[in-house]
């Protein structure tokens, strides 16, 4: 990481990039909130926008003018005693380099894709930002995925470069030749690699003059994979809107965020729960993105990293708040902490009372999706009503409906919906790519149906009760059964499989596998055979998918068509009705 520090002695030489704009004139014409930061009104609906220039290059302006405190935009850390901290000067220098290694060095064009497969380290941030300032459209993954996961991406997205490290680079190697629209890979890594450009010496070498693209608001920026429960993972593609939400004054109110503020959000950089936690919420506030480079959920590091950084608020899923509640440390009472959020994942409620008696803290849940962006919550500040994901958060307009999109009364069960009619709400997603099918299979009525089961009380607080499809939760990572069933399928012991989700008292849930086993693996060993169909889950696809729990069944209930009957499965585990 010593080039990341070197990277500010070139601060001296280029102060800013020569082109850079401090603000749009939509940005100047708005309002300025108490604390500085710009937005717009919940409605309001800007024909251009761009978060790198309407943002980030603000506090640039604002930092020049003195109007922002000391605390960097961004603050890296690892185990090792590592550190970077950036400020918003040095952020937009930075991507404004970035910006031209894509364009100059790389040949990318505004709307070609970038796949970004990065784990938590300062790179994500100049990737992404970078994008943004050129219009390269970024996907986000997950480095726990293989090449098999990767393959499918690069393909179904023609992605014309990809950034990722020399851990994932012999996977992509591999596949390369099957994607003929893959022009460009870059590397983040302190060694070379043949076939790949070193992004690190590129972004050294490059310039800092550029000038941002003045993007439509409904212009596509990021494309999220989202699983399925039956085929591979869609492409639920958004547009500039989705940072823009996030300028809003009832997004504003969620966290209530203030320069001085330290936000740390523990998610994984594959995931939108990071492009919101790490991205647009803080920085629209100005305040401080804390990571950690964390390559592993440790109870242990996290709570003292609480304890050793000025932290104020904390972003993660429930499983991480579990995990810690599960360690009985000493002391859970953190010197600067101030306010915990929570999504991804149920939440139960005496985890969120033990939170409250040994820290002193409420739990704040949201709720939101690959599709959506966070669509509900808590806010700072309001009731928390236990158990409720909170309220929803304008321009959206969340209703429970029922299978033909009629608004139903409240406290009655039925589909948790987004109205998109007769006008689609900035932050929703536009569309799945390449799937027409599906786009239109989640139209229902004048809504978006989420898949998910809820109610609303009278006051409008929201309660999940559970999905209305078979995607499984497990500690945030949301995972498609049909991608862990094709996994098992292809080995010679598989009959066949229904894969579904179990309890767990660490994670929520977990991935069951009920497998039927083919005639010559009867005999073998059960737990030798779990731990090897364990261990090829892991070797063919991303190992958070694994099933962590194998039942060997003489058949799979069906209905007379022939379809798995996973209710049944899920009713078996959990013990009682599940939501269909």
């Amino acid at each position: 990481m010593q080039w990341l520090m070197r990277l500010r002695v070139l601060w001296g030489t280029h102060k800013s990039c020569h082109a850079f704009q401090p603000a749009s004139w939509h940005l100047r014409s708005q309002s300025v909130t108490a604390t500085g930061a710009p937005r717009w009104n919940d409605h309001d609906t800007p024909e251009k926008f761009n978060f790198a220039s309407d943002v980030v290059d603000y506090w640039t302006q604002m930092e020049k003018e003195g109007k922002r405190g000391p605390n960097p935009a961004l603050w890296w850390v690892n185990s090792q005693g590592d550190e970077v901290k950036w400020s918003f000067r040095e952020l937009t220098d930075f991507t404004c380099r970035a910006a031209n290694v894509f364009t100059q060095t790389c040949g990318l064009q505004q709307g070609d894709r970038l796949a970004l497969i990065l784990p938590r380290v300062p790179e994500w941030w100049l990737v992404t930002m970078g994008c943004m300032r050129t219009g390269i459209v970024f996907m986000p993954g997950t480095t726990q995925m293989k090449a098999k996961d990767i393959l499918y991406r690069l393909k179904e997205s023609n992605a014309k470069s990809i950034v990722t490290t020399d851990a994932l680079a012999p996977d992509v190697d591999s596949v390369a030749s099957q994607c003929p629209a893959l022009k460009t890979k870059l590397l983040v890594s302190d060694h070379s690699r043949e076939g790949w450009l070193d992004f690190r010496s590129l972004i050294k070498s490059a310039s800092p003059d550029h000038t941002c693209i003045k993007s439509k608001t409904m212009d596509p920026m990021v494309i999220f994979f989202t699983s399925g429960t039956t085929g591979l993972p869609k492409m639920a593609k958004h547009s500039h809107g989705l940072a823009l939400r996030h300028s809003f004054p009832s997004c504003r109110k969620l966290l209530k965020l203030k320069a001085s503020d330290v936000l740390w959000c523990i998610s994984d950089p594959g995931w939108i729960t990071a492009a919101a936690g790490t991205l647009f919420e803080p920085w629209t506030a100005g305040s401080t993105v804390f990571t950690h480079h964390l390559p592993q959920f440790d109870p242990k590091v996290i709570v003292e990293t609480f304890f050793k950084y000025p932290i104020t608020q904390c972003l993660t899923a429930p499983s991480v708040f579990r995990m810690i509640l599960q360690q009985n440390f000493s002391s859970l009472r953190f010197p600067t902490l101030e306010h915990c959020t929570t999504g991804g994942e149920a939440l139960l409620p005496e985890e969120q009372e033990k939170w409250r008696e040994q820290t002193g803290l409420l739990l704040h849940q949201i709720y939101g999706q690959s599709e959506t962006g966070i669509t509900c919550g808590t806010a700072r500040g309001s009731q928390v009503k236990t158990g409720s994901m909170g309220k929803a958060i304008p321009p959206f307009d969340v209703q429970v409906i029922d299978d033909k999109g009629n608004i139903l009364p409240p406290n009655t069960e039925g589909n948790l919906g987004i109205r998109m009619k007769p006008t689609k709400p900035i932050g929703l997603f536009m569309l799945y790519e390449n799937d027409p099918v599906k786009t239109a299979k989640v139209e229902c009525g004048d809504f978006y149906n989420t898949g998910d089961k809820a109610t609303i009380d009278e006051e409008g607080y929201i309660w999940f009760l559970g999905r209305d499809d078979d995607i499984i939760n497990a500690s945030g990572y949301r995972i498609g059964p049909a991608e862990v069933e094709n996994a098992l399928a292809e080995h010679p012991a598989v009959a066949e499989s229904a894969v579904v989700s179990s309890p767990d008292p660490i994670r929520g849930q977990v991935v069951k596998a009920f497998v039927v086993l083919t005639p010559q693996f009867l005999s073998h060993d059960p737990d030798q055979l779990i731990k090897e169909l364990q261990e090829h889950v892991k070797s063919v696809t991303a190992p958070y998918k694994y099933p962590r729990k194998v039942e060997f069944v003489p058949e799979l209930p069906k209905t007379v068509t022939g379809k798995i009957k996973r209710s049944e499965l899920r009713e078996k585990e959990f013990g009682q009705k599940q939501p269909q």
